[in-house]
């Protein structure tokens, strides 16, 4: 009598597929190597060959025919820029850094996040993160070992230093942002009162980062997180919040004063502008310079720097002075608008703004119409769609007033692949697609 063998059941404590992204993000957690560099972007590039290496032996389609596309779309601006770059190299790594960044990142977490659960847990991975570099952050500034600010050396900037200034500033909005879209969500209220303590206390080291640009990109996403997740919600929300800041902020003595001071200075950008808004200006015009005589293809890839003097006014200062966090005194010249919208419109025209551009405002697009089914169906994952929606338009703000470049950047990725997730799951899986819609119940959500 023959016996049929029957395979063993698989153990249900499996690795999450998700664990190399995990590892992104624990990598920002350490400090960089002497030479400005993090070794999160060389595991970014090996997270992307695991899911490559994932789909080739589950045979698997890689992507949706529309996930395929708003992603891809990128591609088409950095082929013709990186076509009319200035060097072949200029060409070739402009080129590598944005597609890491806009599509081989984000298509990686999209493909590898499998089910709300997973994209949870990478959401708090990168509550985690902001915790850590935010105490790192408010440690600087207590003891005062941060990056220069007005000759003292309080700037809280973690472990990315002066170098990378927006670096800390850049974790710790990410982290409040993914905070308050759990706070906001139908999980456990467990969950929920974690989830409003960890986004109070990145309040502070958010403050204490001094940066303008991700101030106004954090109130206007949270403002919105608010809205999406319903009036009197976030009416009530925002009392709490805006009740305990000022406790928090009134707590911290000495750096009040600092703080009004450069919260001011929001509102004074036209009339009284400090060297920083001057310089700030001048790229934006030198951009646009670029921009009008090169206006369908830019000035190509990496082109910004080469082209700068010969756009700028003689305002600009061409370099800021950087120093603190355990680095000497140092010049960082100024080799970008930081404005991503103009960066991409100068270097590489209307051709590449447009389908940069058209790829964020599918995503959106998509995004926020999911989010509406989900809160009209009372279905579980509104803390998930209001975290994707919530980095998109941080994301999107914070381009007004930064670009990419610095060890931080692969974070961007990362934020674009939830978004992704959020947006473009489940579009085709009829047709074969490895996307994985999101479970319909919680049940579900465990049985995978």
């Amino acid at each position: 009598m023959r016996l049929a063998l029957t395979p063993l059941p698989r153990r249900g404590t499996s690795l999450p597929p998700v664990l190399p992204v995990m590892a992104v993000l624990a990598l920002l957690a350490l400090p960089l190597t002497p030479d400005g560099a993090g070794p999160a972007d060389a595991m970014s590039g090996l997270a992307v060959l695991y899911c490559a290496i994932r789909l080739v032996r589950d045979r698997r389609r890689p992507l949706s025919r529309t996930a395929a596309m708003v992603l891809g779309l990128p591609v088409v601006g950095l082929a013709v820029a990186a076509m009319g770059a200035l060097s072949p190299w200029a060409g070739v790594t402009g080129m590598g850094r944005c597609l890491q960044v806009f599509v081989l990142v984000p298509a990686a977490v999209l493909l590898l996040i499998r089910h709300l659960g997973d994209f949870r847990l990478l959401t708090w991975s990168l509550v985690g993160l902001a915790l850590w570099q935010g105490a790192v952050g408010v440690h600087q500034y207590v003891t005062r070992t941060g990056a220069s600010y007005q000759g003292e050396d309080i700037r809280a900037v973690g472990t990315f230093g002066p170098q990378d200034v927006m670096g800390m500033a850049t974790v710790a909005a990410v982290g409040l942002v993914c905070a308050l879209g759990l706070a906001l969500g139908r999980t456990s209220p467990r969950q929920r009162w974690v989830a409003v303590g960890c986004a109070l206390v990145l309040l502070v080291p958010l403050a204490l980062s001094f940066s303008r640009g991700a101030w106004i990109a954090t109130a206007v996403t949270c403002a919105a997180q608010l809205v999406l997740a319903g009036l009197r919600r976030a009416l009530k929300t925002a009392a709490a919040v805006a009740a305990v800041g000022v406790i928090l902020v009134g707590g911290l003595g000495v750096g009040t004063a600092m703080l009004q001071e450069r919260i001011d200075s929001i509102t004074r950008v036209a009339d009284a502008p400090d060297q920083s808004v001057v310089d700030r200006f001048a790229l934006w015009a030198a951009a646009t310079g670029m921009w009008r005589d090169h206006p369908v293809t830019g000035v190509g890839l990496k082109g910004f720097p080469e082209y700068r003097d010969g756009y700028a006014s003689p305002a600009l200062s061409a370099a800021s002075d950087t120093e603190g966090a355990g680095s000497a005194y140092r010049r960082q010249p100024l080799l970008s608008p930081h404005n991503m919208y103009l960066l991409v419109l100068s270097e590489q025209g209307l051709i590449g703004l447009s389908a940069l551009a058209g790829s964020w405002l599918a995503l959106l697009v998509g995004g926020l119409r999911r989010l509406s089914r989900t809160r009209a169906s009372q279905g579980p994952g509104l803390d998930c769609a209001l975290v994707a929606c919530g980095l998109l338009v941080w994301q999107l703000t914070d381009f007004l007033y930064a670009d990419i470049g610095g060890p931080s950047t692969v974070l961007t990725g990362v934020c674009f692949g939830l978004a992704a997730w959020w947006a473009l799951a489940g579009h085709g899986e009829r047709a074969g697609s490895a996307s994985v819609p999101a479970p319909r119940s919680v049940e579900e959500a465990v049985a995978r």
